[in-house]
């Protein structure tokens, strides 16, 4: 593979995201290589800081009132908030960091790890947790997520490729 794939991978086995690999949820992992080392306070900053997400920041902030700015950004990387846009830190550790929407429904992870040859492997996974029916008892994911994932899948893609453009640019 090239440094430059953004390719979909198996969650690791000590990632914080595979709470919601069960019956019922969605769960994906993207993983991208960068040749130098990058931590995981750096990879959370340009993350949320990239062109491509600050649009969706701005649909958030217009959608559903929750505004946010890079230097609220910066102070999730440095471990500092726990709230950022709709998100809240539901888990962190050194390498990674899981934000639960703020409706429940969805989670966003990111992890940065040293790959061995003096590189950074860059994570960014999702998961959707199922709605409980109140009739039946069931829990479904809901029809609109069948629709969107193609675009899902495209989107956390493009998300891992920015951060990691700029994290390249940054030290490369």
């Amino acid at each position: 593979m090239t440094e430059t794939a953004i390719r979909p991978t198996e969650l690791p086995a000590h990632a914080l995201l595979r709470r919601y690999l069960r019956a019922g949820h969605y769960a994906d992992c993207y993983v991208a290589d960068l040749p130098v080392p990058v931590s995981q306070a750096e990879f959370i900053e340009a993350f949320y800081t990239t062109p491509l997400f600050k649009l969706e920041r701005a649909i958030l902030a217009a959608a559903v009132r929750k505004p946010s700015t890079d230097a609220e950004a910066r102070a999730l990387a440095r471990g500092e908030r726990h709230t950022f846009a709709a998100w809240s830190v539901e888990d962190r550790n050194e390498p990674q960091l899981l934000l639960a929407d703020f409706m429940g429904r969805t989670r966003s992870w990111l992890m940065a790890e040293a790959d061995g040859r003096g590189g950074t492997c860059l994570h960014f996974g999702s998961a959707i947790v199922p709605k409980r029916d109140r009739d039946s008892g069931r829990t479904r994911l809901g029809t609109g997520f069948g629709l969107m994932l193609g675009f899902h899948k495209l989107y956390s893609r493009a998300l891992l490729a920015a951060a990691r453009n700029r994290l390249r640019s940054k030290f490369c």
